[in-house]
């Protein structure tokens, strides 16, 4: 199962958060919010396809390719699934380095958190124009 989610940079990305990355629906950020590599997303966690979010909670290992298409730079990232995940949260998805789920969680145990993610990418993504494109590989 292969689905893309699309975002945008904003001025005050850091991606300094050392367990999580974020993506958000939302428009305006704060410093504050270091786990967010991306805003205006075109769909939350409760959008993404249901045949993913079945294998995600049958507990599926999906990959993220995060793609810059207007400069060609990429990175992945690896995740898992959990029998826990609800899909409630009508605006984040969020991706954990631990096992901790809720609403927003969409994998665990990731191979990256936002702090580990491509600098030149983060750089990048602090312009609004910046376009990031989030392609998701679900197994199963």
């Amino acid at each position: 199962m292969i689905f893309e989610i699309i975002a945008f940079g904003h001025p005050n990305i850091t991606a300094r958060h050392r367990t999580t990355f974020e993506i958000t629906k939302d428009s305006e950020i704060t410093k504050r919010a270091d786990c967010i590599i991306g805003v205006r997303a075109d769909r939350s966690i409760s959008e993404i396809p249901e045949e993913a979010k079945n294998a995600i909670k049958k507990g599926a290992r999906a990959r993220i390719e995060l793609y810059l298409p207007d400069y060609a730079l990429r990175d992945e990232v690896f995740g898992f699934g959990d029998r826990r995940m609800t899909f409630l949260h009508e605006r984040d998805i969020v991706i954990r380095k631990s096992k901790f789920v809720c609403g927003r969680t969409l994998l665990i145990s990731a191979s990256k958190s936002a702090f580990e993610i491509n600098r030149e990418i983060v750089d990048l993504l602090k312009d609004k124009k910046t376009e990031l494109r989030l392609l998701f590989e679900v197994e199963g």
